[in-house]
């Protein structure tokens, strides 16, 4: 569900399409405080296994941000997603999101904030990139608003009273064996730090894996076999 998507729009008549997403768009049944899915690899790096309502999340752009709105979104879980125009249907599709349960405003203007506060209201998990950088006080007033709702929140990029943060290093990629053949998947080393939790937990996991998607890094044994293999010829330039 695209909204304000078009350039003539401006930020006002943009906010405008918001509201009336807020009259189409409920919550089926009752408000639920049990966290959200996640992909299972991450589970147990985040507090409560899951994306806890009413909470925020610091979390690294791109691929791991999809993923983490793709769990609930194949459960039939609305998701907004604010400020983020190159997001592709296709790289969407890939990591798994439900697109019909999906709004998009790709460009929200100078109004991102009210019209992520507006979403946070109906929509049980938000992803946004903010527009600038976000005052303490209005931090703390869409976390009231967030606590109301239920809503979590995903930021890509810094952002104030974060449950916890999520980020990605030490990046490799599979699949070039012998000179030849295709980039198939990436491993990278998951950190998340949390308010609840005394020291960082990480997990290296595949991101992209095979089928687009994330899911546990091959294990050190997998790992050396497929280097060994990588090994036996270098790569060579082909004219």
């Amino acid at each position: 569900m695209p909204i304000g998507a078009a350039s003539s729009l401006d930020a006002d008549a943009r906010l405008e399409s918001v509201r009336r997403v807020q009259s189409d768009v409920r919550w089926a049944g009752a408000r639920s405080d049990r966290a959200l899915p996640v992909p299972p690899a991450l589970s147990g790096l985040l507090p409560g296994g899951g994306l806890l309502p009413g909470s925020a999340y610091s979390v690294s752009p791109g691929l791991l941000l999809l993923t983490l709105l793709a769990e609930p979104s194949r459960a039939g879980t609305w998701c907004g997603v604010i400020g983020l125009p190159e997001l592709g249907i296709e790289a969407a599709e890939q990591a798994g999101l439900n697109l019909d349960r999906v709004a998009l405003v790709p460009r929200p203007g100078e109004r991102w904030f009210a019209i992520t506060a507006a979403l946070a209201e109906v929509l049980p998990v938000v992803a946004v990139r903010p527009g600038n950088r976000v005052r303490e006080a209005d931090a703390g007033r869409l976390s009231a608003r967030l606590r109301s709702s239920g809503t979590a929140l995903l930021v890509a990029g810094a952002w104030p009273r974060v449950e916890a943060t999520l980020s990605m290093s030490a990046p490799h990629w599979s699949g070039v064996g012998a000179g030849h053949g295709y980039l198939t998947s990436r491993d990278v080393l998951v950190t998340v730090t949390s308010k609840r939790s005394p020291a960082p937990r990480q997990a290296r996991v595949a991101l992209p894996d095979a089928s687009g998607g994330l899911s546990p890094a091959p294990t050190p044994s997998d790992s050396h076999e497929a280097t060994r293999s990588e090994a036996r010829e270098p790569l060579r330039v082909v004219g």
